[in-house]
């Protein structure tokens, strides 16, 4: 009895058992991890990240503002362009589906003159000119109603431009359609255009000040040699444009973005209001010579978004070698009159009679 009761308590020694416990646990946990793949740490899985584009190039405030005040040197630009009307992220137009591409004559001289023709399949749709001070614009193209020429002053802020509609209404996609692309084109203001081709330099003694900091962007890789939906962080500096108001408060004016990656290229600038909201976001790409005599390394396409008037565009210049640069052009281009007896509507006047 005595010899039984020696022989349990060696197998039930405590130590023991829990040594054994220990290893079974630990054999347990083995098999576990290595058979399944929802186990402790999981299996291995490799992922895709975007990769940071180099080498990037550094460079401080006053060689920033180099880069910016050098696409400021053209005084005029003459030449054949492309014109993309596209819906953007904030609303959708319907020039955007009536008039996808069109071709387009633009004549720009500093101080802020232009003149914009366009033609879609060699018929005029629109005519549009500012002599720096005061714009006009001509619907040409649609419904004898809808064609209308629209007087403004550039620095003046009008509420939007709605296209009239017969009392019906529009009834169909094809009316809508129209009613939307006249909208659209009524509300282009031809100093947008001016502002995004012919860069306000940054004067040496400006009253502004300027911040600069850098900022890193997840972008689709556009690169010859990408593949198909592959994506890069892309590395910027952000140069910050501010006034300071009789209250002391600082206000934003314009943001530039110059791209980092091989050199430093104005890649970008945003204009904003005196609330600090967005107005105007100008991008810049493809930057090579213009011209065939006197020429200046431009960028070749330029994407202009207004979101608050609800359009986007995107120029390009038809044949680079083509385009004049820094040619004498005359003032009277920059006026356009009413030569085709189009119904007038002074923006000037409406608001003064809403007044």
């Amino acid at each position: 009895m005595i010899g039984d009761q020696r022989l349990m308590l060696k197998y039930f020694n405590a130590p023991r058992i829990v040594t054994s416990r220990l290893l079974l646990a630990v054999v347990t946990l083995s098999v576990l991890m290595s058979t399944s793949g929802c186990g402790l740490f999981g299996t291995k899985k490799k992922i895709q990240v975007p990769i940071l584009v180099g080498p990037l190039e550094k460079a401080d405030k006053t060689r920033l503002i180099q880069a910016i005040n050098r696409l400021s040197t053209v005084d005029s630009i003459y030449g054949k362009v492309d014109i993309q009307f596209e819906d953007t992220s904030f609303a959708t137009t319907g020039i955007a589906d009536q008039y996808r591409l069109v071709d387009g004559t633009i004549m720009l001289q500093r101080p802020g003159k232009i003149f914009l023709a366009i033609q879609f399949i060699l018929v005029d749709i629109a005519q549009m000119a500012s002599d720096g001070e005061h714009f006009r614009v001509a619907v040409l193209k649609g419904e004898e109603r809808y064609r209308r020429f629209v007087k403004g002053t550039n620095s003046a802020v009008y509420d939007k431009l709605e296209a009239e509609v017969t009392p019906a209404g529009a009834k169909n996609s094809a009316q809508r359609s129209q009613k939307e692309a006249v909208s659209a084109l009524s509300n282009l203001r031809p100093q947008h255009l001016t502002d995004a081709f012919l860069i306000r330099p940054i004067e040496p003694n400006s009253p502004l000040f300027y911040a600069q900091s850098e900022f890193f962007q997840e972008e689709p890789d556009t690169r010859p040699q990408a593949k198909k939906g592959s994506r890069i962080m892309h590395g910027y500096y952000v140069l910050e444009e501010f006034s300071t108001a009789t209250s002391g408060e600082a206000k934003l004016l314009r943001r530039f973005w110059l791209d980092r990656v091989g050199g430093i290229r104005l890649a970008r600038v945003q204009n904003y209001d005196d609330l600090g909201s967005l107005v105007t976001d100008v991008s810049y790409y493809n930057e090579k010579p213009l011209g065939s005599t006197t020429t200046a390394s431009l960028p070749s396409r330029v994407e202009i978004t207004r979101p608050q008037d609800k359009y986007k565009l995107s120029i390009s210049y038809q044949d680079s070698t083509s385009v004049e640069v820094n040619r004498k052009l005359d003032a009277k281009a920059f006026v356009l009159e009413n030569k085709w007896g189009l119904p007038e509507v002074d923006l000037d006047r409406k608001v003064t009679a809403n007044q």
